[in-house]
C-alpha cells in the first residue's frame, strides 16, 4: 500500500524527537551562558496611559506670567528654549529645565497686542503679528533688534493676523480675508504670489517638504496647493464639517487632521486626500464638545493633541497608532489647564506645553521620550 506511513514508523519518530530536544537544550544552554537585561522597554509609545509628570506649580513662564491671555507657546527648533507671547504686547524667552525655567529675555511691542508669534526655522528670528494691525514685527535675536515690516507691497489687507512658516524656511504664508492667501519670501518679506480659496480661509498648513499647502475654508473644504506654481492640485470636503477651524499635517507627511466647529477632529491619510473628493477619515475624534480650535502632531507622529478654547480643560492627547485617547490627561477633577489657546511639543517630544487664558504656559514632561 505504498510503504509504512510516517506516524507508524516508531524508529523515525524517536529520532526526530531526539533531534528536537537537542536543539532545545542548545538554545537553553545559550540562554544560561549569557547575562544581561533580557526585558527591554518598547521603542514605540504604548497606548492607554501616558507616563508624564507635571512641572507644576512651575509653568514654563513662571518668572514672567503674561497679563491677560497667552496666544502662543512654542519651543525653539534647536535650543532648550520656549517662547511665549500674548495680548500684553510682550514676547518672552525662557530656558527649559523643568525646575526653574529661568527667563532669558522679554521684548515689549508698544500698542501691539500679539495675535501670533513664531520662531523662524533657523531659530534666529521671531515673527509676530498683531490683533488689529496691517504690519508685523521681526525680532532678530542675534542682532537684538526689532524690525517693523510696515506694509508688504501687493498685499491689500486691513489686518494681518494668521500666518504660517514653511518647514524649509523659504516661505511665509499670510492668511488674508475673503479667502486670499499671500505667499511671501521669508528672507526678503516680499510678495511672491497670491492664491484664493472659495469663501473664507480659516487655517493653513505646509507639508513637511514645503512643496504643498493645505488650506481649510470656513465652508469645510480643504484646498491643496502647489507652492512652486501656486496652482490648486486638488480639493476635498472634510466629512461632516459645517465650519473649518484648524488644520495640521504630521511631520512624516502621513496624516492630515482637520478640526471643525462641531468639535470633531477628522484624521485622514495624505494619499487619500490627494485622490478623493469625499475621503473617509481613518478616525473621527469626537472627544471635544466645543469647537476644535487647535490641533498639533508631535515630532514622532505618535501623539495628536486636540484642544478647544471654548471650554475649560478641553485638551485631549490621541495615541496615533491605535487612534485611542490617553485616559490620564487632562487630570480628572483637577482644574489646571483652563482655556487652551496654543499647544506645542518640544523637538524631541520630551516636553508638551499648553498656553492658557490665565497667562501661563503649563509644562508637562512626557517620560517615554528621553530627549528634549
Amino acid at each position: 500500500m505504498g510503504g509504512v506511513p510516517a506516524w507508524a514508523d516508531l524508529e523515525h519518530r524517536k529520532k526526530s524527537k531526539r533531534t528536537l530536544s537537542d536543539s532545545d537544550s542548545d538554545e537553553e544552554d545559550d540562554l544560561l551562558c549569557r547575562t544581561g537585561n533580557f526585558i527591554t522597554s518598547s521603542e514605540s509609545l504604548p497606548r492607554g496611559i501616558l507616563k508624564m509628570s507635571t512641572c507644576i506649580p512651575i509653568p514654563a513662564n513662571q518668572e514672567r506670567f503674561a497679563n491677560g491671555k497667552l496666544v502662543t507657546v512654542q519651543f525653539h527648533p534647536s535650543a532648550q528654549v520656549v517662547m511665549t507671547a500674548g495680548h500684553d504686547r510682550s514676547v518672552s524667552l525662557f530656558q527649559v529645565d523643568g525646575i526653574r525655567n529661568s527667563k532669558i529675555q522679554s521684548i515689549y511691542l508698544e500698542n501691539f497686542p500679539i495675535y501670533k508669534a513664531r520662531f523662524s526655522v533657523d531659530g534666529e528670528q521671531v515673527i509676530a503679528t498683531g490683533t488689529h494691525h496691517s504690519m508685523f514685527f521681526v525680532y532678530d535675536m542675534m542682532a537684538g533688534s526689532i524690525i517693523p515690516i510696515p506694509k508688504v507691497r501687493g498685499v491689500e489687507e486691513k489686518f494681518l493676523r494668521n500666518f504660517e512658516l514653511s518647514p524649509d524656511g523659504s516661505f511665509m504664508l499670510l492668511i488674508g480675508t475673503s479667502g486670499y492667501l499671500h505667499l511671501l519670501s521669508t528672507k526678503t518679506k516680499e510678495l511672491i504670489g497670491t492664491m484664493k480659496v472659495n469663501g473664507r480661509c480659516t487655517a493653513s498648513a505646509f507639508t513637511p517638504d514645503s512643496s504643498k499647502i493645505y488650506s481649510y475654508s470656513k465652508e469645510g473644504e480643504v484646498f491643496i496647493w502647489d507652492v512652486r506654481n501656486r496652482k490648486c492640485l486638488h480639493k476635498f470636503e472634510d466629512e461632516g464639517s459645517l465650519e473649518g477651524k484648524c488644520i495640521a499635517v504630521s511631520k512624516n507627511n502621513q496624516y492630515v487632521a482637520c478640526g471643525s466647529s462641531s468639535g470633531v477632529v477628522n484624521l485622514y491619510t495624505t494619499d487619500v486626500c490627494l485622490k478623493e473628493n469625499h475621503p473617509k477619515p481613518v478616525k473621527a475624534i469626537m472627544n471635544l464638545v466645543t469647537s476644535a480650535t487647535c490641533v498639533t502632531f508631535n515630532p514622532t507622529t505618535e501623539i495628536l493633541a486636540v484642544a478647544s478654547r471654548d471650554a475649560d480643560e478641553a485638551v485631549k492627547l490621541v495615541h496615533l497608532p491605535s487612534y485611542t485617547v490617553f485616559s490620564n490627561f487632562p487630570v480628572f477633577r483637577r482644574k489646571q489647564i483652563y482655556l487652551t489657546q496654543s499647544m506645542d511639543f518640544s523637538p524631541g517630544s520630551g516636553y508638551f506645553s499648553v498656553a492658557n487664558n490665565k497667562g501661563k504656559a503649563l509644562l508637562f514632561r512626557l517620560k517615554h521620550y528621553s530627549s528634549f
